[in-house]
């Protein structure tokens, strides 16, 4: 039996795995071209042509509606600029309610506290890590007006549900597809099955520009709406003769002719990408089912599932090792992962002190919010007990990775495997 690395044997894999983008030749051809050109951004905060942007940008927007076919495609510099123009455009304001899940980036939540309106989290479900519908309805209240649905780790949420919800209670949908590009639910892609589909362009994703990011929406009213938030909308109101000027205090969230250029050569290779991501997710998976105690990645029925990270539950009376002793052991042979994902957001201090602008503890004091968000320790047990017990994510299934480097990742678990007696003292 081989002495595991990290009692100070030899490690399985000693070659890092990529962790970055590929940029490709067109990327940089493209780029070259801006430079040349001099123009870096062709935005202008005044009506007409410049409005909406340089020549790069206009044709990422109809690269990407292309793609998605829906015929609006609002680029903006994050996906966090996304989610708030989003809800902006959506009317999201003082005393608002929005349902969200806790587990995912920071900024699906705060996004709602840049509207002045107040996070209410839902649980998550155990087999996709995505908000439970279930949940979602037990939050609804006479306060909430959109619910925030993320598509976690590439796999979609359960949207014929949530979808009956929203129409229930007449919400809107803003879906947070940043780790999803190019997934599917019951035949449509995810992004266009709400009101407004978010997309992240950011360092870590499948595709990037480096930061950035895009909403689609076919609703030509909310394409406005967040045209003007990125924008400095409150200079193009009046220009345009617009009656309802509610949430057009514009900001700054344009994209650069030079994140435009490197995005469109991204955006290209999307489905490349995820099929070379699928592909090796099914082979580590096929690989890793003849360990006991794992529950691996789910592909729910009428789901494609685009794996930007690797979901694994262990349960350790099964496996017989501690959760945060794998994965201690498995970095240790070489093979990056993480113990859990996120802290439940309900927890950061933000919300357990409930302070956000200024000191007095708006937007949750404010005198528009009559209701009482509750934010203890426990609302969302599944999320909680995923963070603190089961997860472990394995963020290795990307291009240009090979069934080969899966291998490495098969030996370090059986390896740890062999070792479990071993690792059962270890602490």
């Amino acid at each position: 039996m081989s002495k595991l690395a990290l009692f100070g044997g030899k490690k399985i894999r000693r070659k890092p795995f990529v962790s970055r983008a590929i940029v490709g030749k067109e990327e940089s051809k493209r780029v070259n071209s801006v430079l040349k050109s001099g123009i870096l951004s062709g935005f202008i905060a005044k009506s007409g042509d410049g409005f909406l942007g340089g020549k790069e940008v206009r044709e990422f927007e109809s690269l990407v509606g292309g793609y998605f076919g829906t015929e609006h495609v609002i680029s903006v510099n994050s996906a966090t600029a996304g989610l708030h123009v989003a809800l902006g455009a959506c009317g999201i304001g003082p005393g608002d309610e929005v349902i969200v899940t806790p587990y995912t980036m920071s900024a699906s939540a705060t996004a709602i506290i840049m509207q002045n309106a107040i996070p209410v989290f839902a649980d998550i479900s155990e087999n996709t890590f995505c908000i439970d519908p279930g949940s979602i309805e037990q939050c609804i209240t006479a306060r909430t007006k959109a619910i925030i649905v993320v598509h976690l780790f590439g796999h979609p949420a359960e949207m014929n549900r949530i979808k009956a919800l929203a129409r229930k209670y007449k919400l809107k949908i803003i879906e947070d597809c940043a780790q999803a590009p190019g997934a599917v639910y019951k035949k449509q892609l995810v992004g266009t099955l709400g009101d407004i589909g978010i997309f992240s362009l950011n360092q870590h994703k499948t595709v990037t520009s480096g930061e950035g990011g895009f909403a689609i929406t076919r609703n030509a009213r909310l394409a406005l709406g967040m045209r003007l938030i990125r924008n400095h909308g409150e200079v193009i109101a009046g220009n345009i003769r617009l009656k309802d000027i509610s949430n057009i205090v514009g900001y700054n969230y344009r994209m650069t002719e030079l994140e435009a250029a490197v995005s469109i050569g991204q955006f290209r290779r999307l489905d490349f990408l995820n099929a070379h991501r699928i592909n090796l997710a099914r082979y580590l998976t096929e690989k890793l089912s003849k360990f006991e105690g794992l529950t691996l990645p789910a592909e729910e029925s009428g789901t494609k599932h685009v794996y930007f990270v690797y979901p694994i539950r262990i349960k350790e009376s099964e496996a017989r090792i501690p959760r945060d002793v794998f994965v201690k052991a498995l970095n240790a042979e070489g093979i990056p992962c993480a113990a859990g994902y996120v802290r439940p957001i309900y927890l950061e201090p933000l919300y357990q002190k409930k302070i956000a602008y200024g000191r007095k503890g708006c937007p949750f004091t404010c005198g528009f919010y009559k209701g009482n968000a509750v934010y203890s320790k426990g609302i969302c047990p599944v999320a909680e007990k995923m963070h603190r017990k089961e997860l472990v994510i394995i963020p290795v299934c990307r291009y240009p990775e090979t069934p080969r480097d899966m291998d490495d990742v098969v030996k370090a678990f059986q390896k740890i495997f062999n070792n479990r007696d071993k690792l059962r003292k270890f602490q």
